[in-house]
């Protein structure tokens, strides 16, 4: 399995012609129906090797981890992640094999954190309320450090929204010890983030709109990182957890999927959607519950959003190009096209 961007690397060197390369992209287009551009793709596995030495990695974190545990109480999160380390100049500096290669990411960073916080907190356990909230601080500031260096060195999409997600907890928790009174408001801090978020997001997919690059790829692990912490807040203020089954709520808890789903269509990211899924069937199934569906509400709302999607992800591309045209001309340029 190649990618886009292997493609591109084989014009650099000369391998292929921009024609050659571009008549290919075509030619793939026509046989499945859509641009490549459309279909939001990132490599994940490309052979079953792959999943196999992803397998082993984990057998191998899992063993550094009860080793390093036997010693010290956070022996096991430094052992892993420098096993993580080890393994991520094999499998992907070398090997360049993506889903080992984001495996070996996520422990890495995670495993920085993970260092810090069990070290902090096992240095000051008279105090662990105080001693929690700076480890978590520091913790998380290391850690948001350490994925850019690891970026650095081996260019994993997903580690670009490793670093994001650590610096937005350091932030998250240090806006909640010097104002204490937002720990009452966590919802909006996360709302917040998650625009900021968002945006940067937006700003490494504009660079790339054709998503012939690696910079997509981060693109689109970022969208996946905003989407919970923008859609979670919003469904919570609309208290659609708890809430009550009425016409009402559930009338606007789907012209707000709708919104969501309108702003996904333009910029061509399905996961705002999906991470709103679950608060729309959840909603659904309490309006069919309150009117009289009881053993099959959940059913219900599962064929009739299940439908919905379906329908919508069959005509993404002409539905898609409807939503642009109401865009202005400097804006659609930026965006990613959508032709059949």
């Amino acid at each position: 399995m190649y990618t886009e961007e292997d493609i591109s690397n084989a014009i650099t060197k000369g391998i292929f012609s921009q024609e050659s390369a571009s008549s290919f992209r075509k030619f793939i287009a026509e046989q499945r129906g859509s641009l490549a551009v459309d279909e939001e793709n990132f490599r994940l596995v490309s052979s079953f090797n792959d999943i196999f030495v992803a397998a082993i990695c984990v057998l191998l974190l899992i063993s550094a981890i009860m080793i390093g545990d036997s010693f010290v109480s956070w022996g096991g999160a430094l052992a892993e992640t420098i096993a993580a380390w080890a393994l991520a100049e094999i499998f992907t500096r070398n090997r360049r094999m993506a889903l080992p290669s984001i495996l070996l990411a996520c422990a890495f960073v995670g495993g920085i954190f993970a260092t810090g916080l069990l070290f902090q907190t096992a240095a000051a356990p008279h105090d662990l309320l105080n001693s929690t909230y700076h480890a978590v601080i520091l913790s998380g500031l290391v850690a948001a450090l350490s994925a850019w260096i690891h970026w650095w060195r081996f260019r994993v999409p997903i580690t670009v929204a490793l670093g994001v997600a650590a610096s937005g907890i350091t932030l998250g928790w240090l806006a909640r010890e010097l104002f204490p009174e937002l720990s009452q408001k966590m919802h909006l801090v996360f709302f917040l983030l998650g625009i900021a978020i968002f945006f940067l997001a937006m700003r490494w997919d504009m660079s790339d709109p054709a998503r012939l690059t690696r910079r997509s790829d981060v693109a689109f692990w970022l969208h996946l990182l905003a989407a919970p912490l923008l859609v979670g807040p919003i469904f919570y203020f609309l208290h659609v957890i708890g809430g009550s089954g009425s016409l009402r709520v559930g009338l606007v808890v789907l012209i707000m999927y709708l919104v969501l789903a309108a702003i996904s269509l333009s910029i061509d990211r399905r996961a705002l959607m999906a991470s709103a899924l679950f608060y729309v069937i959840f909603t659904m199934t309490a309006v069919l519950r309150e009117h009289g569906v009881v053993n099959l509400s959940l059913a219900f709302a599962g064929l009739i959003i299940g439908m919905a999607l379906l329908i919508l992800s069959i005509f993404w591309h002409p539905v898609r190009q409807f939503v642009l045209r109401y865009f202005p001309a400097s804006l659609q340029s930026r965006l990613p096209k959508s032709q059949r």
